[in-house]
């Protein structure tokens, strides 16, 4: 999108409050790490989606340092919860800080590991009414396959970065990563258990629905 585009794209929307500018402002700080954070328009979509939706039970796979599950938490309806899952002890630790600060801490649970350990070790049953993936793009269809026999029929699966900068439209890019969210984004167009749509938002955003 041109520059001035998104700007106007964002002057339009709702504007992230002092807690997530301040977020916003620490994670920039850590330099090129964060590019893995969402941005402001893209955490306002996540809210906007967890009020709607209002899941008992959420899931984040990818917390970096809090701003996407911060924004979840904030549209989780009164006795919701959401499970995060990461594996770095430094950059989660802002998270947490922020999660207090908000008053969503009560609501949200980091566990720290590997993914698809912990995701392998929860109950194989209907759970989860919303899940959002933010993390390593090679397991991207092993978190999908975890995830979906654990989501509640009509749950939606939103994932991140299925754009790659536009770099999935180069059939001569073979970097792991573009190579590894090309062939998911084709294996997700074709899924007969799930209905999908591919947004334009960010890095592109993936919203698959669990059907009966």
């Amino acid at each position: 999108m041109p520059p001035a585009l998104h700007g106007y794209l964002v002057a339009h929307g709702s504007p992230p409050d002092d807690i997530l500018a301040d977020l916003a402002a620490e994670t920039a700080a850590l330099g090129d790490a964060a590019r893995m954070q969402i941005p402001a328009e893209q955490g306002a979509l996540l809210t906007i989606l967890t009020a709607a939706l209002a899941p008992s039970r959420a899931i984040e796979i990818g917390t970096f340092t809090g701003y996407s599950s911060l924004c979840m938490a904030r549209g989780l309806p009164p006795g919701g919860h959401l499970l995060c899952l990461d594996v770095n002890d430094e950059w989660t630790s802002v998270a947490r800080r922020y999660w207090e600060r908000a008053g969503v801490s009560d609501r949200v649970e980091l566990r720290l590991g590997p993914a698809a350990e912990a995701l392998a070790a929860l109950p194989e049953e209907p759970t989860f009414d919303l899940a959002f993936i933010d993390a390593d793009k090679q397991s991207y269809p092993a978190y999908f396959e975890l995830l979906l026999p654990r989501m509640n029929t009509n749950g939606l699966i939103i994932v991140d970065n299925v754009l790659q900068s536009g770099r999935v439209l180069d059939e001569q890019e073979d970097s792991p990563n573009v190579v590894a969210v090309r062939g998911f984004n084709a294996a997700l167009a074709a899924d007969a258990r799930v209905q999908v749509v591919f947004l334009p938002v960010a890095d592109g955003l993936t919203i698959a629905r669990k059907l009966p």
